[in-house]
């Protein structure tokens, strides 16, 4: 099955419960795709969680929602041993991350050890339990929320966590006119009740192995290459991104490239996914802080700054796209 064809249907059977957001509902697809993890950043009531169950139940995936508090325990993430009297010999107890689709909800609201449960599972796709080592099952793909307004009783995410997260999406407020039919659609019974998988887990697994064949020129390897490195020597960031950025702005140019039908990744693509990708992973100066300088202006910097490749580019691909040096 094409991937365009695929992420065709899945993007129509989320979009029947979230009201507009296609580009939303495109990159949270992408980062599928790409076997990555999402972070929500918005508002309460935007969606998110909503969106979350959407994907899961599109994919017929099995699905667990944690709710991140202060006194929450790794063990209630992950599971627990414990002595079975009956049996006389301990079991094994397992917790919601043994789920294709984990929802941590209000991610910054668990202390840092919490939040540590998530990192083992993240990178390597296996949890450890009283010393042995368990898989998780495939397809594995957390989804995280967090409030970027209400900063009391919350724990900022560790650099090494945010780094596991493939995107970083916010939802936004909706227009008035999709506000409205918001309201008409979740009058009377929930959508995401009669909402039917799209696709199988197996799908997606299958989805995911084409993924490596959308073609890259090599000139466009290394503009992804330059923009990256471009982030680690910018006056406005303590810490730049990281080579595991590389690697994610570089795959999911090549999901989005096949999501819209074609064989081969342009700049437009690494472009249209740099702010997703690599704006979560930055540490900003505090002199920059003070300006009001965010994170994502410091992409469009570094977009502006790096010259855009044309030659080794398909002739097809600068046609269709326009593409022009900056």
């Amino acid at each position: 099955m094409p991937i365009s064809e695929a992420a065709r249907w899945l993007t129509e059977s989320v979009g029947s419960v979230i009201v507009g957001k296609q580009d939303v509902i495109e990159l949270a697809v992408t980062a599928l795709l790409c076997r990555g993890h999402l972070l929500f950043e918005d508002v309460p009531g935007s969606g998110k969680t909503t969106l979350a169950k959407a994907l899961a139940a599109a994919l017929g995936c099995s699905f667990s929602r944690v709710q991140f508090t202060p006194d929450l325990m790794p063990a209630d993430i992950t599971g627990i041993s414990y002595f079975n009297q009956k049996s006389g010999e301990f079991e094994l107890r397992r917790g919601p991350i043994f789920s294709q689709i984990l929802l941590a909800d209000e991610v910054n609201r668990a202390t840092p050890r919490t939040q540590s449960a998530l990192l083992e599972a993240m990178q390597e796709r296996q949890v450890t339990i009283e010393g042995e080592t368990l898989p998780l099952p495939a397809p594995f793909l957390v989804i995280a929320t967090q409030n970027p307004i209400e900063l009391e009783g919350t724990f900022p995410l560790p650099e090494a966590q945010l780094d596991r997260f493939l995107m970083r999406l916010s939802i936004g407020f909706p227009s008035a006119e999709e506000e409205g039919r918001m309201i008409h659609r979740f009058t009377g019974d929930d959508p995401l009740e009669r909402l039917r998988p799209a696709l199988s887990p197996q799908d997606l697994l299958s989805l995911q192995e084409q993924v490596s064949s959308a073609r890259v020129e090599p000139a466009l390897e290394q503009y992804i290459i330059a923009l990256v490195h471009a982030t680690r020597g910018h006056p406005s960031l303590d810490l730049g991104a990281s080579p595991r950025a590389s690697l994610a702005l570089y795959q999911t140019a090549q999901a989005l490239a096949l999501q819209r039908g074609r064989a081969y990744v342009t700049p437009d693509d690494v472009k249209y996914m740099a702010p997703s990708v690599l704006s979560h992973r930055f540490i900003l100066s505090p002199q920059a802080r003070l300006r009001g300088q965010t994170a994502t202006d410091v992409v469009e910097d570094v977009l502006r700054s790096v010259r855009v490749p044309i030659s080794g580019q398909p002739e097809d691909a600068v046609a269709a796209e326009g593409v022009t040096a900056d």
